[in-house]
């Protein structure tokens, strides 16, 4: 008989391949066991949090009412700071804008003021004064000595804040001096000796010596004094550096560490004590030296009125001779940046609350019944602008356009940019113009932002 069975040979290898794949199936048993334990853990926290979350609920308003009232606590001790620093100074309230100290001392490349090079702004001179046709050739001033205070005028001035600085300018008298003649008459600050804004006898002699100056202002303890860079050593020796103080101003910076030295110096700048402000408004006190640079400097041809916000930062012969003497003007100021139409600029006052909606009604009123157009352009220039740093010449023009100017901002309201296109409309002779742009400006000046400002005078 034939034997039917079937041998196999297996090696040794063979079977301990076969025993390794028996070994590998509980390894799969057990990654599902501990699965199985993670999907456990879950559920008990799921559970826990389930029976927990009131407890988590309580716990975590309780640290949100413990910061609110640390912060409480936190502005309770700021304001009562400000308030014992506001009891010793009762005239500087602490404005809640910041300077920008990144600002301070920047001296970059002009992108837009077109300077001549260094070596040139060396030796640059003031020009020989020309014989050249002018509409007007003298500007009397109207004091309480020609022009004795009438009583009875103050029946039309309504709310004006016309006193013994200003004078008491009547309608007819304001219809008057706009009206050109070779001898202008117009009222324009210092009517009276006893009008306020007093300067001292030593004061006075220093300002008497310039020829060209920049100038500035702070009262009411307004903002730091900058000092100003950019600037030739030919400047230096032909051009007046010189900041208005008023008491408040002067104690204010004395904390701050800015003392004045013998001569009446802080660094480039000589600084004028002004006694008996005129105005309660110390903005209105601000336009006298702004507006009125060549009552207070008579002999000077050229001035540049810088903002107390800003540092001057260019030669000064430099910028005479790039806004004033290359274009033959004789004033330049910066067009306004946002908009152009004094009657937009109205609205946009009130919105801001920079003054009353009934006092710019009067004022916009009264421009509708002079006349005052809506154009947004006057004589191909725009109308509106932003009077931080003014350029002129003081001419007999120039000086009787900045009367007429400071009248209309004592008259109406401190604004003095919905003032200036009216000026600028109604003074026909105004010409030689020259409105910047922005970026012009932004190049004259580094912006620090106003530091303090101050309370209306008692």
């Amino acid at each position: 008989m034939f034997n039917n069975s079937l041998s196999i040979p297996v090696t040794d290898e063979q079977l301990d391949e076969f025993g390794g794949k028996m070994r590998s199936r509980p390894r799969r048993k057990r990654r599902k066991s501990e699965f199985r334990g993670k999907s456990e853990l879950a559920k008990r926290t799921c559970k826990q949090l389930t029976r927990w979350w009131p407890l988590l609920l309580f716990l975590t308003a309780l640290l949100l009412l413990v910061f609110e009232a640390s912060k409480i606590g936190w502005r309770s001790r700021t304001s009562k700071s400000e308030l014992e620093f506001r009891e010793k100074k009762p005239n500087v309230v602490v404005s809640s804008t910041k300077k920008s100290e990144g600002n301070l001392n920047r001296l970059d490349a002009p992108r837009c003021l077109k300077l001549l090079p260094p070596e040139e702004l060396q030796h640059l001179d003031f020009p020989l004064n020309k014989d050249s046709f002018v509409p007007i050739k003298k500007v009397i001033y109207l004091s309480e000595s020609n022009v004795p205070y009438d009583k009875n005028s103050q029946q039309e001035l309504g709310t004006t804040r016309f006193n013994l600085f200003t004078g008491y300018q009547t309608l007819n008298q304001r219809d008057q001096s706009f009206k050109v003649n070779e001898t202008a008459s117009v009222h324009c600050g210092f009517y009276s000796e006893n009008g306020g804004f007093t300067i001292s006898n030593e004061d006075k002699s220093y300002m008497q010596t310039c020829k060209s100056v920049v100038s500035t202002c702070a009262f009411g303890g307004g903002d730091d004094l900058y000092q100003p860079i950019g600037i030739t050593d030919t400047s230096l020796q032909k051009v007046c550096y010189v900041a208005f103080w008023d008491e408040i101003t002067l104690a204010t910076q004395e904390e701050q560490g800015h003392i004045i030295n013998t001569d009446r110096f802080i660094g480039k700048w000589r600084i004028v004590i002004v006694k008996n402000l005129p105005f309660r408004d110390q903005r209105l006190n601000g336009k006298i030296p702004k507006m009125l640079a060549h009552r207070l400097f008579p002999n000077a041809r050229y001035s540049i009125w810088v903002d107390s916000k800003s540092q001057f930062r260019r030669d000064p012969l430099g910028v005479f001779e790039a806004l004033l003497w290359r274009s033959k003007s004789v004033l330049a100021i910066s067009e306004h940046g946002a908009r152009s139409s004094v009657y937009d600029e109205a609205k946009a006052v009130v919105k801001k609350n920079k003054a009353t909606p009934e006092e710019v009604e009067v004022q916009i009123t009264q421009y509708h019944h002079d006349g005052l157009p809506e154009d947004k352009r006057f004589n191909g220039k725009k109308a509106l602008n932003e009077a931080s740093v003014i350029v002129r010449e003081h001419t007999p023009t120039t000086n009787l356009f900045m009367c007429l100017w400071f009248n209309e901002v004592v008259r109406f309201t401190s604004r003095d940019q919905l003032s200036f296109p009216y000026v600028l409309w109604r003074l026909k002779v105004s010409k030689n113009i020259n409105m910047f742009p922005v970026c012009t400006r932004k190049d004259l000046v580094n912006s620090m932002g106003h530091i303090r400002k101050a309370k209306p005078l008692g």
